[in-house]
């Protein structure tokens, strides 16, 4: 399950240098909306707050490139998270998984798995593939918030967006009651091996790069926006950076710390007046919101007219009406500011034809703050392999 908006624990971080702005040749994962789903505001909260517990407190698009893979997203609610097809074994079964930066792990029910939360959802048939080879270590992996699966370790062949290579997977022969409702029949982890939840298993882009199967060492992520572009045309682009998509260069931002994409936060400001935060931070797919410290989060919303940290709500919330605002949050790494429009700040009403909405910036990240989707669909973010590490980030066009 990729853990869409834990809440309150992490800290943003920024860094430096390069410009860059290499040339398409990867694969594509394209993200489609799906207009379904209904945010929760509570459950997206609680699972923010537990996402990493051991931290202190649409448009089909096609590369015609080797080495060069693109897959269509699914944008689910209104930018509430996001999903693309991923094909495993031979001949090949299809599941809709999300793309998680905040953890490494691929993982799917098994057919043989009987409870609501694996029959809901396609299950992976390892009799049907003639690929799938038998590991047999056992598996599991937990979330803060009490959900979780296990079950045991295979290999198989996982395409993604045409990029193709032999992958360790975890099949969930057990998955607690939380999944039920989620839209996507699994995960698949896009951060480093170190938070691989069975020591020594490498990440699909770890094998992918020793396999010479992609053109470039990156994964690109562009999120759809409903309000930017009606939630359509996103994709996760492997191997190849799409310069079309992002206005001027790409800024690349080091990874301090490789596990996560851990990154230093150099600055907050609002409307272009620094707050004066220096911290570390994650650049999260997998989580919805922002998550920053109390104090930052205190600081950005007093400019806010109308906003106030809700006990009722327990998070900050704001006028809807700043969907219709100009302004920005923005928050710098490697010596340059990247927004967060106030438009996208409004992320659900406190109740069903409220004026009042959740805030998509929260507090509670005492440590690692986190950067999610509301600030990812707002800048093209290339997370590269390179033996430096880093994350080239650009305002979206």
């Amino acid at each position: 399950m990729k853990i869409t908006t834990a809440l309150l624990t992490l800290a943003l971080a920024v860094l430096s240098v390069c410009e860059a702005s290499p040339k398409l040749g990867g694969k594509i994962v394209s993200l489609v909306r799906n207009p379904s789903h209904k945010k929760n505001f509570q459950a997206h909260i609680k699972k923010l707050r537990h996402r990493y517990p051991h931290i202190k407190a649409g448009g089909n698009t096609t590369v015609s490139a080797v080495g060069v893979g693109a897959v269509p997203l699914i944008d689910v609610g209104t930018d509430n998270e996001y999903y693309g097809p991923v094909q495993i074994g031979n001949p090949p079964q299809t599941f809709n998984l999300n793309f998680d930066t905040g953890s490494a792990d691929i993982w799917l029910p098994a057919l043989s798995c009987k409870t609501q939360a694996c029959t809901v959802h396609t299950r992976y048939n390892a009799s049907a593939s003639s690929t799938y080879r038998k590991d047999g270590r056992l598996w599991e992996i937990t979330y803060g918030d009490g959900s979780g699966a296990n079950g045991i370790l295979a290999s198989d062949m996982v395409n993604v967006g045409g990029i193709q290579v032999r992958q360790t997977i975890g099949l969930a022969t057990n998955e607690t009651a939380d999944f039920e409702t989620s839209p996507e029949d699994g995960l698949f982890g896009l951060g480093f091996s170190a938070i691989e939840s069975v020591p020594g298993v490498k990440t699909f882009m770890d094998n992918a790069i020793a396999a010479n199967a992609v053109a470039l060492p990156v994964v690109s992520a562009y999120l759809p926006s409903v309000r930017r572009n009606g939630g359509k045309d996103g994709h996760y682009l492997f191997g190849a950076i799409d310069d079309t998509k992002f206005q001027g260069n790409l800024t690349y931002v080091p990874v301090t710390q490789q596990g996560y994409w851990q990154i230093t936060i150099e600055d907050v400001s609002f409307n272009g007046n620094s707050l004066n935060y220096t911290t570390e931070g994650i650049i999260d797919t997998g989580s919805t919101l922002v998550m920053v410290s109390d104090a930052a989060a205190a600081s950005i919303h007093q400019n806010i007219n109308g906003s106030s940290l809700s006990q009722e709500a327990q998070g900050w919330v704001v006028p809807c009406a700043l969907a219709n605002t100009t302004g920005a949050v923005g928050f710098t790494m490697a010596a340059k500011s990247f927004e967060v429009p106030l438009a996208d700040l409004p992320w659900l009403p406190v109740t069903e034809g409220s004026e009042t909405c959740y805030s998509g910036v929260q507090g509670g990240a005492e440590g690692l703050w986190i950067l999610g989707d509301v600030f990812i669909k707002n800048n093209y973010c290339v997370f590269d392999h390179s033996t430096q590490a880093s994350i080239g980030i650009a305002p979206l066009i």
